[in-house]
């Protein structure tokens, strides 16, 4: 029976234990979406305390996915030498170093990207208060959008990563063509949920061969809109087992357009996206990694055994405790003595 410190091998990779540090936004990078000293050191120290795999934070794959001026970039070549000093550095510590690509779509502001957003409709976000009014993209931008996503995966694999993870949840770009409450398209992108799934496929399909067939690529997929007319557990799971088909090598299970934002009505305890994590586990062969609010070391031990899940991502605990992985292994090889 696997547990919390089992090492798990799949795609090539070897990982020490089932514990991730998820991609968490430092807003530490240089206004050119440089790499700079301190993230860096945000990953390093997390990694260093026994953490097995870090996922860097969301990396726009596009100066028109940008969704912030801090924000780290793969948009173009310049950026490689900062990202290999970054993954160079999270290896040292023993930990896999994955690289998060991200498009934010409507999730940002002209005053950001210089243009207005680009969404799969016309239409603005309907959780984020503080973004534009977006444009429906055009057939040659969302061709665009697939090949820099490609793009980046290439730069991530040469800077040293070892694996990319492709950023379909959170309201960002591919969450919203998957979710009927913001693709309203009438083309072959949108329409019926296989049509909505089209473009993460394609973006995969894209990362693939840029990256080779024994590269891991990684999905953070957004399973469940939790909200009316929105994304639900069903058709996410739909979308979760074709692209484990087509070379997903890792499903990382989160909230779609709200996010880990819960509905007003919902209070949420520690690990809220475990159920639709078994869901997810339970239709595909790859592994499947679940985050949500974990900070017991017990607890997140206990959904592995049960075999609910195969990794944890620890978030905020995390941010707030760079040795929190050093304590939880402590805390468990005593519990097991």
């Amino acid at each position: 029976m696997p547990t919390l410190l089992s090492p798990l091998s799949f795609a090539g990779l070897t990982l020490r234990n089932r514990i991730v540090m998820p991609p968490m936004f430092s807003g530490f990078a240089t206004p050119r979406g440089e790499v700079t000293d301190r993230i860096i050191e945000y990953h390093r120290v997390r990694a260093a305390a026994g953490t097995a795999l870090v996922i860097v934070e969301h990396t726009y794959v596009h100066p028109w996915g940008r969704i912030s001026d801090t924000q780290m970039g793969v948009h173009e070549d310049a950026m490689i030498p900062g990202l290999s000093r970054l993954a160079g550095a999270i290896k040292r510590e023993g930990a896999v170093a994955c690289l998060q690509l991200a498009h934010a779509g409507a999730s940002t502001t002209a005053a950001i990207i210089g243009r207005p957003p680009l969404g799969p409709s016309s239409m603005r976000h309907p959780f984020e208060m503080d973004v534009d009014p977006a444009e429906a993209a055009t057939p040659a931008e969302i061709r665009g959008a697939i090949e820099a996503f490609g793009n980046a995966a290439a730069r991530a694999r040469e800077a040293g990563f070892d694996a990319v993870e492709i950023h379909s949840a959170h309201g960002y770009l591919l969450s919203q063509f998957l979710s009927p409450l913001t693709n309203h398209r009438e083309d072959e992108y949108g329409g019926n949920d296989e049509n909505r799934r089209r473009l993460p496929l394609e973006v995969l399909r894209e990362v693939r061969a840029r990256v080779g067939k024994d590269f891991p690529v990684f999905i953070r997929l957004g399973v469940h809109d939790e909200a009316l007319g929105g994304l639900q557990l069903n058709e996410a799971v739909r979308a979760a087992m074709e692209l484990a088909d087509r070379g997903v090598d890792l499903v990382d299970v989160s909230g779609g357009l709200q996010g880990s934002r819960p509905p007003v009505v919902v209070i949420r305890g520690p690990g809220w996206f475990v159920p639709y994590a078994e869901a997810v586990k339970a239709a595909v062969r790859v592994p499947v990694l679940v985050a949500g609010g974990f900070t017991d070391p017990l607890h997140a031990d206990r959904i592995v055994r049960e075999g609910r899940a195969d990794l944890i991502g620890v978030g905020r605990a995390m941010l707030d405790d760079p040795s929190w992985a050093r304590s939880a292994i402590e805390q468990l090889r005593a519990a097991a003595r």
